[in-house]
């Protein structure tokens, strides 16, 4: 959904991104992904362990270790993660493809468990978070992102339900992060190439269902 407010940006202008697109690798995480509502569980699930490792860290530094993370952790494959033992935990932490923390890859591991009985209850992961923003992306133009919260009430309530099912590292913030990487708050700024793209140029990721055996 888009402000009728606002207009589309100039033609006439350079195509402007947010301003913390910055390198390469940010521009294109930006323009493919970053906003784009998610719908697909292990997407879900990848991006909920990334923005929890990058506590204390740069989002760049997430980016240029996705792939290891994606490697070790079977492409996110939930059900496989969260039937990680302590010997697979002390592996990872050996591994410098990823953020080598105990305390986060164990939250990766109780957080896959976590979804599981998200899935479980509900469904699917994406039926309890999208719950949070009545399954409609929240629509917020601003003229720079430094104007972007950290947080919001909605952040508040999901960090306090996602902790209530055993999840680690899903602070307010992080949680906020979490909505605008997953497209469940537009956050692109008001003028951004990014905030006016349609379901038919960025299909919409579909919801992956749990497997049962």
């Amino acid at each position: 959904m888009t402000n009728t407010n606002k207009g589309r940006p100039d033609d006439n202008t350079e195509p402007h991104r947010c301003g913390w697109a910055t390198t390469e690798a940010l521009v294109r995480y930006h323009d493919e992904e970053w906003g784009v509502a998610s719908h697909d569980d292990r997407h879900l699930f990848e991006m909920l362990v990334l923005e929890g490792a990058q506590a204390g860290l740069s989002w760049l530094t997430i980016l240029n270790k996705r792939e290891g993370y994606r490697a070790l952790f079977h492409n996110f494959d939930i059900d496989r993660v969260a039937a990680f033992s302590e010997d697979d935990a002390a592996r990872l932490l050996l591994d410098t493809r990823i953020i080598r923390n105990r305390a986060k890859i164990s939250a990766a591991v109780a957080n896959a468990r976590a979804v599981q009985r998200i899935q479980a209850e509900h469904g699917s992961l994406a039926n309890f978070v999208w719950s949070f923003v009545g399954n409609t992306p929240l629509d917020t133009p601003r003229a720079t992102y430094a104007q972007a919260p950290a947080s919001n009430e909605i952040s508040d309530a999901m960090s306090r339900a996602l902790k209530k099912y055993g999840c680690k590292f899903v602070g307010t913030t992080i949680c906020y992060a979490f909505m605008q990487a997953t497209g469940m708050v537009n956050d692109h700024e008001a003028a951004c190439l990014c905030r006016f793209r349609d379901s038919v140029a960025v299909p919409k990721r579909k919801s992956a269902k749990r497997r049962t055996n």
